[in-house]
């Protein structure tokens, strides 16, 4: 009987031996196996995880748990989530939480203003640019005329070219949208109670009017001035690339990573196009945070 025992017992081992590794069975704390051996909570590694989360994952990452959820609301988390959706570098500083600017970016608040709340603008979304100097040409004209680069009066600049060099901007992210008008906004400019409160406004700081063939197209652009010569930034002035054929009135957008142009083809109008330029800044003498172009049929 205990010959039997025995025998039993050694098969019993041997088959405990000789199973196979791929049965995956979940490995298990025992009394003495050290928690620091065995450790699902690796800071470092979810941070690291965390970096190729879009922000809905993100989100429901942080919910699962009081741990995830201080990992997740990390700012270099929601920084580089931020970053990759939007494609553009770092700026220098922000004045914001990058999750408010991650949320400010994509939660389609744009489509609507603070000072109308009521009313949905049917913002359509370009996408995002980066300005890294404070001097822009802002232009109604897809073909660069040269004399925006004269030190010529802003109005008188706007009335004869429908073209300026535009300073005082804020330098970072820009979104870039088209309503019935060409839109560009900063980043942080929706979360700025003094925007909010109705403080800051539009200013109107010229006008432009095309007639005849000129006025087959209702555009406008938005460059980078330190950016100017880049060969992206010249693409922007080649309609071939990315405007519509002459019957194709769908509006059409053009992003590079330091400029944006928009451009919506028009039925032939002798009347002509009306075109006008207005800025926001943040408060008197402020920088500029916001400009617009309206464009109507005359």
């Amino acid at each position: 009987l205990i010959r039997e025992k025995m025998t039993t017992g050694h098969i019993r081992k041997r088959l405990r031996s000789e199973r196979s590794i791929c049965s995956c069975k979940s490995p298990r704390l025992g009394r003495h196996t050290s928690l620091r051996s065995f450790d699902f909570y690796e800071l470092d590694v979810w941070t690291e995880i965390a970096k190729f989360l879009d922000g809905k994952s993100l989100v429901k990452l942080a919910v699962t748990c009081r741990w995830f959820h201080g990992v997740i609301m990390q700012d270099c988390v929601w920084r580089l989530a931020c970053l990759s959706h939007l494609q553009v570098p770092a700026p220098d500083r922000v004045e914001f939480k990058w999750i408010q600017l991650y949320a400010s970016a994509t939660n389609g608040s744009h489509s609507y203003s603070f000072h109308e709340k009521e009313k949905h603008l049917d913002w359509m979304r370009v996408g995002a640019f980066f300005l890294d100097s404070p001097s822009v040409i802002l232009t109604q004209r897809l073909t660069l005329p040269l004399k925006i680069m004269k030190r010529e009066q802003l109005r008188t600049m706007l009335g004869s070219n429908g073209a300026c060099l535009l300073s005082g901007l804020k330098t970072g992210i820009w979104m870039a949208g088209k309503m019935q008008t060409f839109d560009a906004r900063h980043i942080e400019l929706f979360l700025s109670e003094e925007y909010q409160n109705c403080i800051w406004v539009y200013e109107h700081i010229g006008s432009h009017v095309v007639k005849g063939e000129a006025a087959k197209a209702a555009s406008a652009a938005m460059l980078d001035l330190k950016h100017i010569s880049d060969r992206p930034t010249a693409d922007v002035f080649n309609l071939k690339l990315w405007a519509g054929r002459p019957d194709d009135f769908q509006p059409k957008a053009m992003l590079t990573l330091h400029a944006v142009a928009v451009s919506t083809n028009l039925q032939a109008n002798q009347a002509g196009l009306l075109s006008k330029f207005y800025v926001m800044r943040a408060g008197t003498g402020g920088e500029i945070v916001s400009i617009r172009v309206s464009q109507q049929l005359l």
